[in-house]
């Protein structure tokens, strides 16, 4: 398949580019590169543009003529969600309106979308379904469920067959040190951890220590990007095929807590990390972890990159060589 890839380069866009071409298929990225990178787009070609601009969306349809769509072009700093939500609603309602809007008038009825654990907010239970309540408690999340709505919406009048994969949290770097995680500001406790430890910035801040769960830290599920991207390709895979619609959790269904991530990166390492004892950050749940059941029965996905030691290993690995890249530039 022809696959235009919004977003594709962008962190996961890319890993995602990779995974298609290596599946035999052909990515073209749409990308603004406000926060993509140029040297991310290697596996197809690009076109710049932003998915605001209806009419530069229908010319790279007329030009490419995609059988699908990956959706990963989207504002996602929560922090910066509560402070400006305009600006996301703005790009990832708006925008995602424009998309879906080009896509009808290309002919083009096949999109996968990067839809966020976020929708969930603070859950019931843990482990989540895909059934679980989904009631945002931040702009970002929000945005992300009314795209949701409107596919579904688009869905029943239009045929619009869509995927909905919701992201817990995305982590680690390409194995090849190809493509990896660089944004900025870092707001991902990995790379922040890392680079705390490599001394680029201040101590590592633990938000937390007395949470109900096991060591008192809040516990996540980190999956690798190279398992998020593989779940991208057998969705648009499972589209093409046919299938119906669906919403899809993408995670280990593990937690790890914050706690048990700094001693893997202290073992992976071999180095001591500076933490800092910090309170609670408002909104944070004490345990987010997904049922993947759904995933792997209806796409045959599993994550396999996806423990700690090889998240943390290819996240080092790619930070490292930043950091000598930048300081061979600088001398």
């Amino acid at each position: 398949m022809k696959i235009l890839v919004i977003g594709g380069a962008g962190y996961i866009g890319s890993h995602a580019c990779k995974a298609l071409a290596a599946a035999g298929h052909q990515p073209v990225v749409f990308d603004n590169l406000t926060t993509g990178h140029r040297d991310f787009v290697r596996w197809g070609p690009l076109e710049v543009g932003d998915i605001r601009d209806r009419e530069a969306l229908l010319r790279v349809f007329e030009k490419h003529r995609p059988d699908l769509v990956m959706h990963f072009a989207a504002l996602a700093y929560v922090g910066e969600s509560v402070a400006d939500p305009a600006k996301y609603y703005d790009v990832n309602v708006t925008g995602f309106a424009t998309l879906l809007s080009a896509m009808r008038e290309s002919g083009v009825d096949r999109i996968v979308f990067s839809s966020s654990c976020a929708t969930y907010g603070v859950p019931d239970t843990v482990p989540i379904a895909e059934s679980s309540a989904q009631a945002p408690i931040n702009p970002y999340g929000y945005t992300k469920l009314v795209a949701e709505h409107m596919l579904r919406d688009y869905e029943r009048a239009y045929g619009l067959s869509w995927a909905a994969l919701r992201y817990f949290n995305a982590a680690g770097c390409d194995a090849d040190g190809e493509i990896g995680e660089s944004h900025y500001p870092e707001t991902h406790a990995i790379p922040l951890a890392l680079m705390s430890m490599l001394g680029q910035r201040g101590p590592f801040d633990v938000m937390g220590t007395d949470y109900p769960t096991p060591d008192g830290s809040a516990v996540r599920d980190y999956i690798h990007v190279t398992d998020l991207a593989s779940a991208h390709v057998a969705a648009a895979e499972y589209l093409a095929d046919d299938g119906a619609p669906v919403a899809l959790n993408l995670g280990t269904g593990q937690g790890t807590s914050v706690l048990e991530l700094i001693a893997a990166i202290e073992r992976v390492s071999g180095r001591r990390m500076p933490v800092n004892h910090a309170p609670r950050r408002a909104g944070d749940p004490p345990a987010l972890y997904a049922a993947p059941d759904k995933a792997r029965e209806l796409l045959g996905w599993e994550p396999v990159h996806s423990d700690m030691d090889n998240i943390i290993s290819t996240a080092l690995n790619w930070i490292s060589a930043e950091q000598a890249g930048g300081a061979e530039r600088a001398a």
